[in-house]
């Protein structure tokens, strides 16, 4: 399935036994939903598919949302881009008209169903979106074309009902950056033909490996993150250019859990998303030559391809000749390898984590495994992992500013 290699020494367990017992407090009360995702989702599964069967019309998929009501979606897209969609995704998930625009003309309103995402109900950019689709389009009846997804109680629901929309609800104990495993993502993701259940099982067996049967390697991990004295930036190096959207959706889930204000004290550790083996023509050189700041993880899939490198033989260039026969899969996990070796001898904290393949039960496994990090890395740290105060002082000042 996933396997997790360290280039560097664990903690023993006996380190971390109360950090450990606080995640499953966490785990176990009830307060904080996503743990219980994987299991709780498989009863949204079944409604999501009584829905769908209203919706033969359907044929574009619009996801109108940020943050964690987009990020998490377009990377599991992302990742699962081999796989042929049975509708078409298109996401809006900032007010920037030319995109707005783009989607717009791309689309028949009769054939699209817009999905309105937001899980407090009055996310600013999400609600002038569906306004502006509103007045583009000018429809008399809002319940063929429109769904909602958010908390139960809020605005948008009751505006939902009021006008016969079909509303699915994110349980409220469960935090945007965290929902993606909640209607937020299963909803639009089923409805475009990913297989839910199998990202739904993914993540459950993460959830037993590391919580059910203690396998303490995630929580040793993260101590090792939390306690660093030089290192406060994480970097994921994921070895596809599919990983390029979960690297944004990590980055939410990092920055936004763990920047925090501790009393008078500021802490963090501050994520950066990288593609190999792009960016080591660019960051890597930072990494290897400049401040020891930072710990490396790289992600890679073991799953070969039929693409193979010719052997072609070209004049004054045999000094790549070396790579003939490989496949690309193969060369692409090689040149990750060697540039987690050569980190590993800077001196650098190095794992490795090892997918198998990238279906929709390794997703969600992967899904699973970095909440669970950023939980643990969290309460290492001593921070509220799932509030994000910075983030709502900029909304207040903007409603401020725009009210003028």
């Amino acid at each position: 399935m996933i396997k997790n290699i360290f280039r560097f020494n664990l903690i023993d367990s006996t380190t971390i036994d109360a950090y450990a017992a606080r995640i499953n407090d966490e785990y176990k009360n009830g307060q904080i939903g996503y743990y219980h995702l994987p299991s709780t989702g498989l009863k949204t599964v079944d409604e999501i598919y009584v829905y769908e069967k209203s919706l033969s019309y359907i044929k574009n998929i619009v996801l109108v949302g940020i943050g964690g009501s987009s990020l998490g979606v377009k990377a599991i897209r992302s990742m699962l881009k081999s796989k042929k969609q049975k509708r078409q995704l298109y996401v809006l998930d900032n007010v920037d008209p030319q995109s707005y625009k783009a989607v717009m003309d791309d689309i028949k309103f009769e054939e699209t169903l817009f999905i309105v995402s937001s899980k407090s109900g009055n996310t600013i950019e999400t609600i002038t979106i569906f306004k502006c689709i509103l007045d583009e389009f000018k429809p008399k009846n809002l319940s063929k074309n429109f769904l909602i997804i958010t908390d139960s109680g809020t605005n948008l629901e009751e505006f939902a009902k009021n006008n016969s929309i079909k509303v699915f609800n994110i349980p409220q104990n469960v935090g945007g950056r965290f929902s993606v495993l909640s209607a937020i993502g299963l909803v639009p993701l089923a409805l475009c033909g990913y297989d839910i259940k199998e990202l739904l099982e993914g993540a459950l067996e993460c959830k037993s490996r590391y919580i059910d049967k203690n396998d303490t390697s995630l929580m040793a991990k993260a101590y090792h993150y939390a306690i660093h004295r030089n290192a406060h930036i994480n970097v994921v190096f994921g070895y596809c250019d599919r990983f390029r959207e979960f690297n944004d959706w990590y980055v939410q889930l990092w920055a936004e859990s763990l920047g925090k204000k501790k009393g008078f004290k500021r802490v963090g550790r501050t994520p950066i998303g990288l593609i190999g083996s792009s960016d080591q023509h660019s960051f890597l050189q930072l990494i290897m030559d400049g401040i020891k700041d930072k710990t490396v993880t790289f992600i890679k899939i073991c799953e070969s391809t039929e693409v193979a490198v010719p052997g072609i033989s070209l004049k004054g260039l045999e000094e790549c000749d070396f790579v003939a026969g490989l496949s690309l899969n193969r060369l692409l996990n090689a040149q990750c390898d060697a540039t987690a070796m050569a980190l590993v001898q800077e001196g650098l904290s190095v794992d490795i984590l090892e997918l198998d393949r990238l279906d929709e039960r390794h997703v969600g496994f992967l899904i699973f495994y970095y909440e669970l990090l950023t939980s643990a890395v969290g309460v290492m740290l001593g921070v509220n992992t799932y509030d994000q105060p910075g983030v709502e002082i900029g909304k207040r000042i903007l409603k401020t500013m725009l009210k003028k």
